[in-house]
């Protein structure tokens, strides 16, 4: 008798021996916290490559590299995961089209170079912060979800008790403990998408203010190198 008790005690057994809608749930939660597993592991490696390919390009623009040659560089052989590079190709591509019209004022060339390189840096920011919303839609509604099937799953054990002459915690502790596995999952599906979030949100924060000071730095260079030609 004992080993049967343990045995319907199982986390199996409860999860089966379930309500239908504290299994469908519990089956919410899990599809939620494999999808924001899936978007953890894509956001990192995406990550990972934005910074790598900032740290590259910008190595290779403080070089001392003639610009018009790493555009070539760049257009030949492009990073797409490299957002600084986008930003340098649209900022110098808008100069160099400018540029070639006559008569075009100087302050008119840096306002479209900024414009071009402003819209790259939406671009690269949208890329960045891509599935991030979801994360947090996980991390703050999962609990809630959860709570709602242990709150259901207590009701109906309550319920079952009305028709039980004399209640004892053999009768009740399964379908309590049951609905407590609901609020589990839910945080567990919620914490490391919340602690994802965090960290994802930092590292985007990150990476798009040094995208800024990039296209800031670039953009004094270019003002130089436009009004110098015009003297």
């Amino acid at each position: 008798m004992e080993a049967t008790a343990v045995d319907n005690m199982s986390v199996w057994s409860l999860i089966s021996h379930a309500s239908l809608v504290v299994q469908l749930v519990m089956l919410s939660l899990v599809a939620a916290s494999v999808a924001s597993w899936v978007i953890i592991f894509q956001r990192s490696n995406l990550m990972r490559a934005a910074k790598r390919g900032l740290e590259t390009f910008e190595e290779r623009f403080w070089s001392g590299i003639d610009l018009s040659k790493l555009y070539r560089q760049a257009g030949s052989n492009p990073d797409p995961d490299s957002g600084v590079e986008q930003i340098f190709r649209a900022g110098f591509k808008e100069f160099s089209r400018l540029r070639q019209q006559s008569g075009v004022d100087p302050d008119a060339v840096m306002d479209g170079v900024n414009r071009a390189m402003r819209v790259a840096i939406s671009r690269e920011e949208e890329k960045l912060e891509t599935a991030l919303p979801f994360l947090a839609t996980v991390g703050s509604t999962s609990p809630y979800v959860g709570l709602f099937g242990t709150v259901w799953g207590i009701m109906n054990s309550f319920l079952g008790l009305a028709q039980v002459q004399q209640a004892t915690l053999a009768t009740v502790a399964p379908g309590i403990a049951e609905a407590l596995i609901a609020t589990a999952i839910g945080l567990f599906a919620a914490i490391p998408a919340v602690i994802a979030y965090n960290r994802f949100a930092a590292r985007s924060e990150r990476l798009i203010a040094r995208y800024y000071t990039f296209a800031d730095e670039f953009q004094a260079i270019l003002h130089r190198k436009v009004h110098s030609s015009d003297d």
